[in-house]
């Protein structure tokens, strides 16, 4: 295995260099990698995933506490949004470490939902190594820079609003009525279905919405149902 692409991501994107490499090959390396590489690797990210989502948490919640005066369960709201697959999954893709990852020839053809899910952990992961290797300052210095820092952008946008629960305080207010969400279409395997939901004033469609669960097709539905009020 080359080792220089690893140092070369380190030295170049992350600023410094592993003295335990082996670390930042563990974070970027998928369960599914082990399972085709029995004899030759035996260690996958699920460990530092683990240690990395609990300092992911740590830090962003420090840094709301410290920054920020509103009620508890706004900063919960925040956090959640920051911390959420979608927005952790966007700052590996970021970050452009996705050709480091080491998974099986079946993830790599995996849907685009997989493959957010699978950067989202090894970003958690990397954090884990980052924490062992240089210790909690710079993981935090990391975590502020490319998630932290998010926080204006999705406060500009309203997205860390729960969408459904949004949607029923602007139609309740604007038509006196309660959103329905309908099942207009279901699609696929049962491993990876896909649902399409409509949501409705009265009779009304007012926008539909997919997603791999009912639940995230009623939160597609009700986003775009708010860029319409």
């Amino acid at each position: 295995m080359q080792t220089e692409p690893y140092q070369a991501f380190a030295r170049d994107t992350l600023g410094f260099e592993f003295s335990n490499l082996n670390l930042l090959i563990t974070a970027f390396t998928h369960r599914s990698y082990v399972n085709e590489h029995r004899k030759s690797v035996n260690e996958h990210n699920e460990r530092l995933e683990f240690l990395g989502d609990a300092v992911l948490e740590l830090v962003v919640t420090d840094y709301l506490f410290s920054h920020y005066s509103e009620p508890e369960g706004i900063l919960t709201s925040w956090r959640a949004a920051l911390v959420r697959t979608e927005s952790i999954g966007d700052a590996g893709s970021k970050l452009g470490y996705e050709p480091l990852i080491r998974m099986s020839r079946g993830e790599k053809q995996g849907s685009d939902r997989a493959r957010m899910q699978i950067l989202a952990n090894a970003f958690e992961a990397l954090i884990g190594a980052i924490y062992l290797e240089r210790g909690y300052d710079d993981a935090a210095a990391f975590i502020t820079k490319n998630i932290s820092s998010k926080l204006d952008a999705i406060l500009a946008e309203g997205s860390w609003r729960d969408p459904k629960s949004h949607l029923q305080e602007v139609m309740q207010r604007k038509d006196g009525v309660t959103p329905r969400y309908i099942v207009m279409d279901e699609v696929g395997p049962d491993h990876d279905k896909l649902f399409t939901l409509g949501v409705y004033s009265g009779d009304r469609l007012i926008s539909k919405g997919t997603g791999p669960s009912k639940q995230a097709a009623q939160q597609e539905a009700a986003k775009a149902a708010l860029l319409l009020y």
